[in-house]
């Protein structure tokens, strides 16, 4: 294993560009298969790009204050002590990797930017005790956890369709999560996922002549604040704790407000206020909340630059119907025991170019509950197939890596060489879970 992996990090090494240039590169071979496999023109497709270019803005900027909310609630002096509690039970650079894996997959099962955040935030702090673990590995540990985000408690498809009056409910109808989240075969993939990754993880480790490590004094993030030279209305207000707990409980009792009367709806909103409201609360004072800020939004230029492209790239897929002939070609090959098979490998090769969960139901469900129907296989089982697809690829997508690594302050090619085989494991165990159960 140790060989494999060897020569995974030394190939993406080499040849993964920076995310930017892949997402160029993808900008590119989406316009090329366009033009070759539908009726689209070159005009055509550049229309489609640039009508699809800012569809995913809102998204983007969640994403951002994931980032940012995230930085800031670590830097916090409360959260920095739990996590280094926690951190502590690691005491070998195998615990250390074990430890981060199932702490970002049970993240991640209950919310994807919750554990997302969480996982890049924990490694950080495990590096910090433990020194003599490899950081590459352990960044990627944490990002693997994502692997079990849309067979979760968060998973986008799953909470769409048991929604009344979805987009698809005058096909499938309401389908509860009963039959997909909390179904037995979605069950069994989430607890031997659960259990086979972070022992995968374990035995990619390398050997210690090959462990890159961190000095962790690299990894502190000290926040500058001015002093005050005078005390000033205005500065007696940015220091103002009182003001910092006022806002905070407005935040707390919206919370509360909202779990009571809608029960666990953990969403990626819900998830920034958490972590907005926690960190306003924790750093006391307006004016060291603002200064965490600064510091953190530092991080999110890849996000902010890159995600346009992915917007691009999917209104490229979409409006000329590309996706739609990747999907279709799977159906063709399928029959009423490999259909879920094959529209999990087709959900698979469509999320590389869509890498969203809502906009790849959106593209492939018409197709692939048309085919469900016509060969007898249920809807609930389609739909967990797409969302198990989109899911399985994300492991060497850098669309989803980039708030991890602008956190751990690493490139895309220095996880991707280990999420490789992580890719790989879930696609048998998956695969297994899809085909027999």
């Amino acid at each position: 294993m140790k060989v494999l992996t060897r020569w995974s990090n030394t190939l993406m090494e080499r040849y993964l560009p920076d995310p930017y240039i892949f997402v160029a590169i993808l900008t590119l071979v989406v316009f090329l298969l366009g033009l070759g496999l539908t009726d689209s023109g070159p005009l055509d497709m550049v229309r489609h790009w640039g009508d699809g270019f800012w569809g995913l803005l809102a998204f983007t900027m969640q994403m951002v204050i994931v980032l940012v909310a995230g930085h800031v609630l670590a830097n916090s002096p409360i959260f920095k002590k739990l996590l280094s509690t926690v951190a502590g039970f690691a005491k070998s650079p195998g615990s250390a990797i074990l430890l981060v894996s199932v702490v970002s997959l049970i993240a991640c099962w209950i919310n994807w930017g919750f554990g997302l955040v969480i996982g890049a935030l924990f490694a950080k702090e495990i590096a910090r005790k433990v020194t003599t673990v490899d950081y590459r590995l352990l960044i990627a540990s944490a990002y693997s956890g994502m692997i079990v985000w849309h067979g979760g408690l968060g998973g986008s498809i799953p909470l769409s369709i048991a929604t009344a009056d979805h987009p698809f409910a005058g096909i499938m109808g309401v389908v509860p999560t009963s039959e997909t989240i909390f179904s037995s075969y979605n069950i069994i993939i989430v607890v031997a996922l659960i259990i086979s990754v972070p022992i995968l993880n374990r035995f990619m480790m390398p050997k210690p002549e090959d462990t890159v490590t961190v000095n962790p004094k690299l990894l502190e993030e000290p926040i500058e604040i001015e002093e005050d030279t005078d005390r000033t209305p205005a500065s007696k207000l940015e220091n103002s704790v009182t003001l910092s707990m006022l806002i905070g409980a407005l935040g707390l009792v919206y919370l509360i407000q909202h779990f009571v009367l809608k029960g666990f709806d953990l969403n990626l909103n819900i998830v920034n206020l958490i972590f907005f409201t926690l960190g306003i609360i924790f750093h006391g004072t307006p004016k060291r909340f603002l200064a965490a800020v600064t510091n953190a939004v530092k991080t999110a230029g890849g996000i902010i630059i890159q995600f346009p492209f992915y917007a691009g790239i999917m209104g490229m897929m979409v409006a000329s119907g590309l996706a739609g002939v990747m999907s279709e070609w799977f159906v063709s090959i399928s029959n009423e025991h490999t259909f879920p098979l094959f529209t999990f490998y087709a959900a698979g090769l469509v999320n590389f170019f869509v890498p969203s969960g809502g906009g790849q139901w959106a593209v492939q469900a018409p197709i692939m509950l048309e085919a469900a129907q016509t060969l007898g296989v249920s809807y609930s089982k389609t739909a967990m197939a797409i969302a198990w697809g989109d899911a399985w690829t994300n492991m060497i997508q850098p669309f989803w890596a980039l708030p991890a690594l602008a956190i751990a302050g690493l490139r895309a090619k220095d996880i991707m060489g280990y999420c490789l085989f992580v890719l790989i494991l879930s696609g048998i165990v998956i695969s297994i879970g899809l085909f027999f159960f």
